[in-house]
């Protein structure tokens, strides 16, 4: 597929629907707390109906993941994974739009003594955020306890780029791109703390195949390699909306152990099981509308 080609004129009228969008999430930060919670979701249950697609790969990754489940089950936590994502929307507008200051009060934060003992060594670490629909918020709220730079996917939208970046900077010390491995290295060899997030499917090249809810998923070999090349501690960090949707857990667990083990699978997996572990607290938080099963092991037909 072609990559779309954007006006170099950020003025250009196929722009106004994302400076309209900006407008509405500096708006939507803006909003008394309940109200928040109340627009998200709305968004979360009007993208529930008519977001087919979105749906669809939703309810297969839940059947993959949770077979234990009855379909009632299943199609409740469908409907509250898109209120939580809804509700995600406005969290990351805050994250971005806010001083993150005026929500410590609703911040717990657990487990700081293992971040602490970690970058006592001086070698940096590298921090496995997951894609919760807290992520954004998340990353804001850890910057009142601790600096981390962030690894980040570009937007194709230079507009939406532009206005992303900037809030991220100024959340963390440095928004990295993900394909700029050099930096990451160099950042955490000059021992920052980085925020990576390895929990998404970027291709057979980049991955090998180890258990996610005991279904073999595309799982990169990055993190592993990335610990290689520094030497610094990997911590798992826990992030959630807790269930009074007023406050929330930020925890930090114990660096992984005997990482990386020189098996690419192995490392893969003991990722995965943490990453698992964090899921299972709130299962409705993740992503589930990304295609985590997307790609196959030679042989095997699409999930989706």
């Amino acid at each position: 597929m072609a990559k779309k080609v954007y006006p170099a004129n950020h003025a250009h009228p196929r722009y106004w629907g994302t400076w309209l969008a900006i407008l509405l999430m500096r708006l939507g930060a803006l909003l008394p707390w309940r109200l928040k919670l109340a627009v998200g979701k709305g968004i979360g249950l009007l993208t529930w109906r008519l977001a087919k697609r979105r749906r669809h790969i939703t309810e297969t990754n839940l059947a993959l993941c949770f077979p234990e489940m009855d379909d009632a089950q299943r199609a409740d936590l469908v409907r509250r994974t898109f209120v939580a994502n809804g509700i995600g929307i406005l969290e990351t507008a805050t994250g971005w739009c806010r001083d993150p200051e005026h929500l410590r009060h609703r911040v717990v934060f657990r487990g700081a003594e293992h971040m602490e003992q970690a970058m006592a060594q001086g070698k940096g670490a590298l921090i496995i955020g997951i894609h919760f629909s807290t992520l954004d918020l998340g990353g804001a709220l850890h910057s009142l306890f601790f600096p981390a730079d962030v690894v980040y996917r570009p937007h194709d939208n230079p507009v939406f780029e532009n206005f992303m970046t900037r809030a991220r900077r100024g959340i963390f010390g440095a928004a990295i791109d993900r394909h700029d491995l050099r930096g990451v290295v160099r950042r955490i060899k000059s021992g920052h703390a980085v925020w990576y997030s390895p929990d998404q499917d970027f291709g057979r090249e980049a991955s090998v195949f180890a258990p996610f809810f005991g279904v073999p998923a595309a799982s990169l070999k990055l993190t592993a390699k990335i610990a290689r090349m520094t030497g610094a501690p990997v911590m798992p960090l826990m992030f959630h909306r807790n269930p009074d949707n007023r406050t929330y857990t930020l925890e930090y667990l114990p660096p992984l152990e005997n990482f990386p083990s020189g098996d690419d699978e192995a490392d893969a997996a003991q990722v995965n099981a943490f990453i698992e572990q964090a899921i299972r607290r709130h299962p409705e938080q993740y992503l589930w509308l990304h295609r985590r099963f997307k790609t196959r092991p030679p042989g095997e037909a699409s999930f989706y």
